[in-house]
């Protein structure tokens, strides 16, 4: 990912640091996620060739106290924001 331009995202990206999908430089961007059709701001991890997002299931956490994920399909665009 390093030799990419700054407009290019990865086809899977996540927003947990342990996890092998992070990118820390795609961090400090503001990326916008549309999924069906809605602009989603609660998503932590997506995938744009398999069709999915994981987004919290509610309040409810694990015994590590990170938060339960849910995968919905459906379309999904990234895209970095113009600000």
């Amino acid at each position: 990912m390093s030799t990419e331009s700054s407009q290019s995202l990865p086809d899977r990206l996540s927003t947990d640091p342990s996890s092998p999908h992070y990118v820390a430089a795609l961090m400090d961007k503001t990326i916008r996620i549309v999924f069906n059709g809605r602009e989603r701001f609660d998503v932590e991890e997506y995938c744009l060739s398999e069709g999915w997002v994981r987004v919290p299931a509610g309040k409810t956490v694990d015994r590590r106290g990170r938060p339960l994920l849910i995968k919905l399909k459906g379309q999904v665009e990234a895209r970095l924001s113009a600000e």
